[in-house]
């Protein structure tokens, strides 16, 4: 299994345009919704607890996450249980309020994506690692992170492997 730096370093090798970066901030966080309250529904009870495709999913991921980092994991944990506790509390809305919400969600999130990566230059990272779906919410989690000054460690092993963030370049015509 590859390691957290060796994960996030492939991932950032996609994200180096600090546009693509702030994109991956509104978009992937959208992404993450969207699925989860996509499979909120059908629940079903077991030992009096509400289960879903989400509820599998959110503890499928977190498991990952943590098997990857004890601290993102911890993080990335919380921020999957209140996607999952909305969902939960979405899924009660009607069959049109909340498909419209999940797909509505989901159809921007990609687009403000597929934005960011315009000015990257750059396929996403996705395309070439099916793995990028899941270490794109980490990553975001581990840039801000790295904006507040914390895992400078993990930020530095990205940067030597991937090449620095850089500024904003003109597009491509």
């Amino acid at each position: 299994m590859k390691t957290l730096n060796d994960q996030l370093s492939q991932y950032a090798a996609y994200h180096r345009d600090r546009r693509n970066i702030l994109t991956h901030f509104v978009g992937i966080p959208m992404i993450v919704l969207a699925v989860v309250l996509l499979l909120a529904r059908p629940a079903f009870g077991v030992a009096g607890l509400s289960m879903s495709a989400a509820t599998l999913a959110v503890i499928a991921a977190t498991l990952y996450y943590l098997r990857l980092d004890l601290r993102f994991g911890i993080v990335m944990g919380l921020l999957l249980a209140a996607c999952l506790a909305f969902a939960q509390a979405t899924a009660s809305l009607s069959t049109t309020a909340w498909a419209t919400l999940g797909v509505g969600l989901f159809v921007v999130g990609w687009v403000i994506q597929f934005v960011g990566h315009i000015f990257e230059g750059r396929k996403p990272a996705f395309v070439d690692d099916i793995m990028g779906l899941v270490i794109g919410p980490l990553f975001v989690v581990a840039e801000l992170a790295f904006l507040m000054g914390l895992r400078r460690e993990v930020e530095a092993v990205v940067e030597s492997r991937a090449g620095p963030v850089r500024a904003g370049r003109a597009l491509r015509t």
